[in-house]
């Protein structure tokens, strides 16, 4: 029966509580930013889905105080080849096992279910955050003031009703919120049929590799993944004329998987047909409703980018929420969560498509101009993250590029004294302090007193400061002192976020 008291009031619901979610929840338990995250199921997937994160992923999970509880649980992935039919390495993408400027290492394998158990777990540090499990949303009413939420409680079929100022979709590919926001879906092109597989060995087979493999056999082509701990995974395509029901079936999946393992070597955990798409939400927002992850974006796993676009979003549209909610910011800056994010993702997975054609066609194709090719020998390929899409940023050439993290005096992370705010980055003749229009409220200041990196870090770039969003994108930089003061003036000072650490 409808309990008819008057409903709870959130600033923000969170429909979803995978990876995405609940990064966002805990960027919003930063915010102070009063938040519920209503979730269909009961408890964690315990299968493997997504197996790939990077540097950036790791850094918003420091930023939320939660990387030394990550660490312990995750690989360093060494990097992708790819191989033709004769095992010849036709693609070289090898991974730099040092630091990256992120402070962090490049790409790390996971298991999904154990990084979904700390982001949850984190979530218990705010009490501001609430979470409620087996939790269907069927409805969502907006008005002026807020969206009335309407939730079934699976547990006991009771009917409950909330509202919020703002409710964030996290709800996956068949997004409910994104059917409230009336958002059609722009294709990209790339819909194929795979066969997942992962397996969890029972004996040593080193020979296997640590690395990714992408066997480009136009006959059928096949990844090869190294999991944490004793899991590994495949995907292989499905072919046209196949069942996907079938191919399935126990007896097929170790046919498939002959060439590589046995089951005297490994016991299945899980083999299903996933078709790969590449798709985009052509609305992100519709005024207090938003979509992140899945629900805003699908593509190909060649990059292994589909979770981090994810927590991309997570970091973006976390502090513009905040800022809107909390400090009084007018509600069009959340406009610049789609601008900046949506095509930032369309490269990575336009990438990812121009990858899939590679294993799928044995080519390399003179698109990939990120490669450099050599005589006899395999192109390397190096990604660059792409930048994002105008928004917020000033509009000169580093505005939209991620900052680097400096290692502070004390051998500290700059990003643990930051926390989840602006930083200005100047150098130490060039400090602030004493000037009241650079001496606004919300904005740290780091300095080459603070970290010796930041002053040869500007000067590399021919300037004097430059201004670092929460989610360390680089709002605009200064050449000079009128520079600075134009970048000061031009911004909304936002109240300073702490450190989770």
């Amino acid at each position: 029966m409808q309990d008819k008291s008057t409903p709870e009031e959130f600033d923000v619901v969170i429909v979803g509580r995978g990876p995405v979610g609940a990064t966002l929840a805990n960027l919003l338990g930063l915010c102070g930013v009063r938040t519920l995250v209503l979730e269909r199921e009961a408890r964690t997937y315990h299968l493997p889905r997504a197996v790939h994160f990077d540097d950036e992923c790791m850094r918003v999970f420091q930023t939320i105080g939660l990387a030394d509880a990550i660490l312990p649980q995750v690989i360093l992935s060494p990097g992708m080849l790819f191989l033709d039919a004769n095992g010849k390495m036709l693609l070289d993408w090898s991974r730099p096992q040092t630091l990256t400027p992120m402070g962090w290492h490049l790409s790390y394998r996971f298991h999904q279910p154990d990084l979904e158990d700390v982001l949850i777990g984190g979530l218990s540090r705010w009490p501001h955050i609430s979470l409620r499990n087996r939790c269907d949303v069927f409805a969502l009413d907006q008005d002026e003031h807020g969206v009335r939420v309407r939730y079934e409680d699976l547990s006991n079929g009771r009917l409950s009703e909330v509202r919020a100022a703002y409710v964030i979709g996290c709800d996956g590919t068949r997004s409910l919120v994104r059917r409230f926001i009336g958002s059609g879906m722009d294709d990209l092109g790339f819909h194929e049929r795979w066969l997942v597989i992962d397996v969890l060995l029972k004996r040593e087979r080193d020979d296997l590799g640590d690395y990714s493999l992408q066997h480009c056999d136009p006959r059928r082509p096949a990844t090869y993944v190294r999991g944490t701990g004793t899991r590994r995974r495949w995907e292989i395509t499905v072919l046209p004329d196949e069942d996907s029901q079938e191919v399935a079936q126990p007896a097929k999946v170790w046919e498939l998987l002959s060439r590589w393992i046995t089951p005297d070597d490994a016991e299945i955990e899980r083999a299903a047909v996933y078709t790969f798409h590449s798709v985009i939400a052509q609305r992100w927002r519709n005024d207090r409703l938003l979509l992140a992850g899945d629900s805003a974006h699908q593509t190909p796993p060649f990059l292994g980018q589909g979770m981090c676009a994810g927590i991309r979003d997570a970091a973006n549209l976390a502090w513009k929420l905040a800022a809107v909610i909390r400090d009084g910011a007018p509600p069009h800056l959340l406009d610049t969560y789609q601008s900046e994010r949506q095509p930032h993702v369309r490269e990575f997975i336009e990438l990812a498509i121009r990858l899939g054609g590679i294993i799928n066609t044995k080519a390399i194709e003179a698109g990939l101009a990120a490669g450099e090719m050599r005589e006899n020998a395999p192109v390397k390929l190096e990604v660059k993250k792409p930048l994002l899409g105008p928004g917020l940023a000033l509009g000169d050439l580093l505005a939209g590029h991620l900052a680097p993290q400096f290692a502070l005096q004390d051998g500290s992370r700059s990003d643990d004294r930051i926390g989840y705010g602006h930083v200005l980055l100047v150098e130490s003749s060039a400090t602030p302090h004493s000037r009241p229009a650079h001496s606004l409220p919300g904005i740290e200041i780091l300095t080459s007193n603070d970290a010796e990196a930041v002053g040869p870090w500007l000067r590399e770039h021919g300037i004097i400061a430059a201004l670092v969003r929460p989610d360390r994108y680089i709002r605009g930089t200064a050449r000079n002192e009128t520079d600075l003061d134009r970048l000061m003036t031009a911004i909304t000072p936002p109240t300073h976020v702490p450190s989770a650490a």
